[in-house]
């Protein structure tokens, strides 16, 4: 008797399993996205809401991931990121020239695309949850606002790792690095973002002329990156003319969600906004 007690009860288990399994899916096929009752989309807004996106602040750039990567810049599919500018592959001889790295949930990226809306610029991010909000932002945007954010998108990748991937020599007129991981711990420090190492590979994306733009909260990693910066060769800093006459450094401070935290609390930013050069022989 407790043997077919046994089997019955996990046979009823089972049973309740899939009947959950099946109202899930049927749930989930009552939800579309952009659906009124989808509670990741604002009601007011029909922008997703960040609640339902949240992900840890920051990620270890040198773990092992695992998302597709374009095995050239040639390979990026620029149709499925601007399908308004390239209607079909290789439609449109327009390339990407601003690169947000570690784009956060987007503030930056949203800002710039109405700045300059004939320039293709995108967001690269490593956690997926923000990935996806970016994305869907970007989409909401598109469709309340016809014709404008068609010039922005977002990728998940390792930009410590793929920049090559995405970009030619020379391809990119702009870098952005807002309020990057400060990786405090010194056996950390080759984790960050801005190094000599990494700025080999930013100085062969951006041309010559463009412009590589970073701040952060804490001083001692915008000592760091300005100090990196600084002794390349590939770069030299903007004046404070060059600075206050650039539209874009007004927006690195307040764009962002981690910019407008820092803002109201009454915290300080450190800048280091750099050109690219070719060096004097």
């Amino acid at each position: 008797m407790m043997l077919w007690s046994a089997i019955l009860n996990s046979n009823i288990q089972n049973v309740i399993t899939e009947v959950t399994s099946v109202s899930n899916m049927q749930l989930e096929e009552k939800i579309p996205s952009g659906d009124e009752s989808n509670p990741c989309i604002s009601k007011s807004t029909r922008l997703p809401r960040k609640r339902f996106y949240r992900a840890r602040a920051h990620s270890n750039p040198l773990s092992d991931s695992h998302f597709p990567v374009p095995i050239s810049p040639h390979h990026v599919e620029y149709s499925s990121h601007y399908p308004h500018f390239f209607p079909s592959a290789d439609s449109n001889p327009k390339k990407i020239e601003f690169a947000d790295v570690g784009c956060g949930f987007g503030g930056l990226l949203i800002s710039l695309a109405t700045l300059y809306p004939d320039t293709l610029m995108i967001g690269m991010e490593l956690r997926d949850k923000v990935t996806e909000y970016v994305k869907e932002r970007i989409l909401a945007l598109r469709v309340s606002t016809p014709g404008q954010y068609q010039n922005v998108s977002v990728v998940r990748t390792n930009s410590m790792k793929y920049i090559p991937n995405y970009f030619e020599k020379s391809q990119l007129s702009k870098m952005f690095f807002l309020f990057p991981d400060p990786h405090f711990k010194e056996k950390n420090h080759r984790r960050r973002v801005i190094s000599p190492f990494l700025l080999d590979e930013y100085a062969y994306a951006i041309r010559p002329g463009g412009i590589i733009y970073t701040i952060t909260d804490v001083e001692e990693l915008g000592e760091w990156m300005k100090s990196c910066l600084e002794d390349h060769p590939m770069f030299e800093s903007l004046t404070e003319e060059e600075l206050e006459a650039d539209p874009v450094v007004k927006l690195l401070s307040c764009a962002t969600e981690e910019g407008q935290k820092v803002s109201r609390n009454g915290g300080q930013t450190f800048k280091a906004v750099y050109r690219r050069i070719i060096p004097k022989v």
